[in-house]
């Protein structure tokens, strides 16, 4: 705060300009008053006025500094000059950053093939084969987690846009964390998905399958990927590789969850989004863990079928009877 500097006559003073006696006052001495009041009035109002245009030149030089820093035009008529202001104020605020975060179609990888010219799935120690079609994992794009700040702007345009969502940043990260621990959070996450995936995977192909897994040593590898809900899709991937059918008969199948290393399916975050983007990629089924089936019902893209599962045997059987051109018979999410 500034603070006024006011000044104060001497008690002497005063008193040396005070009559003598009050009331005695000659008419000279009244009108040589007034003179001098009419005088001092007329130099107050100067001054106010040179203070107001000092001021109001001031503003328009601040709003025209400002204007040119933000690449935008600024009034040059003083009538204009609370609307520039509105308008300037208003560009500052949409472009701090926002509390929210907003969630929109991220990429999606196919398991089957590579992902920066490297297998996403590698096996050693068993004899693998190559299908024609593929199994997609699905991502979200998160903007304005720690690490990945977004706008108001960008915020207000993602409420009207009706392929993304916007939620509290509290209600997707922890108060409080650095980009460094988001970031940590979501590799460990995603490598823990994909140890539960591959011991799920071999323990189902050898005991239901029928395939030999002794020895076989296994590594999955996706670029800018972070979280556990590429679980399911890990291992109906691994599982594909080590047998010699297609089990995907040529389509483009997506889906998600997470993959526990019982073979239980688990409810993931984003499901709306992760739909969009896989019939964005051309997916036309969708494998949906059964707990999301509340997000799933009334907005599944057209063009693009819901399959629910909740273990690992059921993700596997309705793989193989959309592969043969059966899975018209497979169980939807219902609103039930």
């Amino acid at each position: 705060m500034h603070s006024k500097r006011q000044s104060h006559a001497k008690s002497g003073s005063i008193l040396h300009n005070m009559p003598a006696y009050p009331g005695s006052r000659s008419a000279e001495d009244a009108s040589s008053d007034a003179a001098s009041e009419d005088s001092t009035g007329v130099a107050s109002e100067e001054t106010s006025a040179a203070v107001r245009s000092g001021t109001r030149r001031g503003l328009r030089a601040a709003l025209r500094h400002a204007a040119a820093y933000l690449g935008i035009r600024a009034p040059k008529t003083p009538k204009h000059l609370v609307g520039g202001l509105a308008v300037l104020l208003s560009v500052v605020v949409l472009c701090l950053p926002s509390a929210y975060s907003v969630e929109s179609p991220g990429p999606t990888a196919n398991v089957l093939g590579k992902d920066s010219g490297k297998e996403i799935i590698t096996v050693k120690g068993a004899k693998t084969y190559d299908g024609k079609g593929e199994l997609r994992l699905v991502t979200v794009n998160a903007s304005g987690v720690p690490g990945y700040p977004v706008t108001n702007a960008e915020t207000l345009w993602a409420w009207i846009n009706p392929n993304a969502t916007v939620m509290p940043v509290e209600a997707v990260v922890p108060v409080g964390q650095t980009a460094e621990e988001y970031q940590q959070e979501s590799e460990k996450e995603m490598s823990s998905s994909q140890d539960s995936a591959t011991s799920a995977a071999l323990s189902y192909a050898s005991k239901q399958l029928g395939i030999g897994t002794d020895g076989v040593s296994v590594t999955m590898h996706v670029d800018d990927i972070g979280g556990p809900s590429a679980g399911m899709m890990y291992a109906l991937g691994l599982i594909d590789k080590l047998t010699p059918a297609d089990e995907t008969g040529g389509k483009i199948i997506a889906g998600t969850g997470t993959m526990a290393k019982d073979g239980k399916v688990g409810a993931i975050g984003g499901i709306r989004m992760k739909m969009l983007g896989a019939k964005r990629d051309g997916a036309t089924w969708f494998l949906a863990p059964e707990s999301n089936c509340d997000e799933v019902v009334g907005h599944v893209p057209e063009g693009l079928r819901d399959v629910k599962v909740s273990t690992l045997d059921e993700a596997y059987q309705a793989l193989v009877a959309i592969g043969e051109g059966k899975g018209d018979a497979l169980p939807q999410c219902s609103a039930d």
